[in-house]
């Protein structure tokens, strides 16, 4: 006869070595169900993160919980919620945490222990505190944030301006999102026709590789940073367990120190993730965010149409006002100049008076000397300028008689024949003779010559 050693876990917490024949597995199975069965409490309420999840046709809930150091695992087990029990506890925890049971997340719960002959070992849950994934949750995100603020990070993203005129688009996004399309399809058909040079980055955008994907591309962006004026993250909708990738640190540490600005659009209307926290702009989903960019270019259209308005209407008082400067200026250059010639035509006038006196009175000086000097030659002087008066009348007296004025008083007439005096030219008869009188000119044409 052999000896199998059975360790037993008491009541009691001894060990017990029980000598027995051969037993078949069923058997045995048997004895540990009942050694359970005895030793263990109704229920535990247990931590462990749901690593697989599947719901039968029935309704039933088959998972399979673990418990983790970092990625490595160190404890796992099947686990089960029955039909009834799955519908009440999948919606109340969801109504409370926003999260529908998916694997990646950690719950609190609350199972009895099952041993099947057959099946093994197994755990059927029974109650889920969804405070504590809701507490989990927040830890974590709270960890993550501390730690970014600690590293002086958490603000770097929104202290960058956004360009004036963002049109150079890099995407992140998986080509196959929804959320991808939606954004394209608002963006190049907004209403003003605003042109957009978008440039897609392919991402995974939910599970393990996710975070790891983004930051490869924010990588690939910048190397080629000058081409960009900013990028822009998004995906559709899905469930909340979807979006703990952007909650990883490092996805949030390379956002926050990305140099153009950053804008989010991942698609949840309800919560906010960490990315988007440290994004230079948060928008709620894809749509939101091509209406975002639209927007800023329709602020910088309206204000270059309202300063061209307002230069047009500036330009145009601005010419009326020169218009009537320089008819104010050219009213006063006219009265400037007809003061200006009055004043010239005044001074020539007073100059002609000084040179009158002065000469005047040069003579008078003049006179006084040469009589002083010599009175011979004031005499002599005198009695030439006596002689030369009168032979000055008398010439004066011949020319106002040869005057032709003065011959025309006196009944003569100037004849000219085609504008010429008559004299050797010839004369014919067609030629035209103009006679001028003292009161008329009298044209003729000759006819006849004897």
């Amino acid at each position: 006869m052999g000896f199998f050693v059975f360790h037993c876990l008491q009541a009691a917490g001894n060990y017990v070595i029980c000598a027995m024949s051969h037993l078949s597995l069923f058997e045995f199975n048997s004895l540990v169900k009942k050694t359970l069965e005895q030793s263990l409490e109704p229920s535990y309420w247990i931590v462990a993160e749901i690593s697989e999840m599947r719901l039968n046709q029935k309704g039933h809930c088959y998972m399979e919980v673990v418990e983790k150091e970092g990625n490595y695992v160190t404890a796992k087990i099947r686990a089960n919620i029955w039909a009834y029990t799955y519908r009440n506890l999948s919606g109340w925890f969801e109504a409370i945490t926003h999260t529908s049971l998916q694997p990646g997340i950690k719950i609190l719960f609350n199972a009895s222990v099952n041993f099947h002959e057959v099946y093994g070992m197994s755990l059927t849950i029974k109650d889920i505190d969804p405070n504590f994934t809701l507490g989990e949750r927040a830890r974590k995100r709270k960890e993550v944030i501390d730690q970014l603020v600690k590293d002086g990070v958490y603000d770097m993203n929104h202290g960058l301006s956004l360009p004036l005129v963002p049109q150079r688009i890099a995407i992140i996004s998986s080509e196959t999102a929804a959320g991808y399309g939606d954004f394209l399809d608002q963006l190049n058909n907004n209403s003003r026709g605003f042109a957009f040079q978008t440039t897609l980055f392919q991402a995974l955008m939910q599970g393990d590789q996710a975070s790891q994907s983004m930051i490869d591309a924010l990588l690939s962006i910048h190397e080629s940073i000058d081409d960009f004026d900013l990028v822009v993250i998004i995906r559709g909708g899905g469930a909340q367990v979807d979006l703990d990738c952007f909650d990883q640190y490092d996805l949030a540490a390379h956002i926050a120190q990305f140099p153009v600005p950053v804008i989010t659009g991942i698609g949840h209307e309800r919560d906010e993730t960490i990315a988007d926290l440290v994004a230079h702009t948060k928008m709620k989903t894809p749509t939101a965010v091509a209406e975002f960019l639209i927007s800023g270019l329709e602020k910088v259209d309206d204000q270059l149409n309202e300063s061209i308005y307002r230069i047009e209407r500036s330009a145009l008082n601005l010419l009326q006002l020169e218009s009537f400067r320089l008819q104010a200026i050219s009213n006063k250059l006219q009265i400037s100049a007809k003061g200006q010639f009055n004043l010239a035509k005044e001074t020539i006038s007073r100059l002609r008076l000084s040179l009158r006196f002065s000469g005047a009175e040069r003579l008078k000086l003049d006179d006084l000397k040469l009589e002083r000097l010599k009175a011979p030659l004031q005499r002599v002087t005198r009695h030439r300028l006596d002689h030369m008066k009168h032979r000055l009348e008398g010439l004066e007296k011949e020319l106002t008689l040869v005057n032709p004025e003065s011959v025309l008083k006196r009944g003569y007439s100037i004849t000219r024949v085609n504008g010429k005096l008559i004299g050797k030219q010839q004369i014919k008869p067609g030629d035209i003779m103009e006679t001028v009188t003292q009161e008329q000119v009298v044209s003729s044409e000759i006819t006849e010559i004897k």
